[in-house]
């Protein structure tokens, strides 16, 4: 008998009904001892992908810095937020008045961290988020 190739192969697996498939795969499973069921690993990894989604949003690469009081140096305060951010004077007095309000957003780590350092300076209250 010549060897099939598996374009041939997959060729007579299409002409075959499901059953006749199923019933092929018992006797491929029978006649050479293995199963054709997924392995365990790709079992277990498949319900768990979606708790892999949850990691990566603990690795956030964007955020947001809030400011959440002015504290006693409410002038130091809009000076930095004007410092940050391109606002006015008005503007940087009304965000500052209007707490919690985002003073940055979407922005990575180092500069919101740097930002609520010199906001906390200020005598600010601020969180990151």
């Amino acid at each position: 008998m010549a060897k099939l190739s598996q374009d041939d192969l997959l060729a007579q697996f299409e002409e075959m009904t499901l059953i006749e498939l199923s019933e092929f795969v018992k006797a491929f499973e029978e006649k050479f001892d293995v199963t054709a069921a997924a392995p365990a690993a790709v079992v277990a990894a498949a319900p768990g992908a979606p708790g892999a989604a949850a990691p990566a949003e603990e690795e956030k690469d964007e955020f947001d810095v809030v400011l959440t009081g002015a504290g006693d140096k409410k002038i130091q305060v809009i000076k930095v937020v004007r410092e940050l951010t391109s606002l006015g004077l008005k503007e940087a007095k009304d965000l500052v008045d209007g707490t919690p309000k985002p003073v940055l957003e979407k922005v990575n780590k180092e500069q919101a961290d740097k930002a609520a350092e010199s906001l906390k300076a200020a005598g600010a209250s601020v969180e990151v988020k």
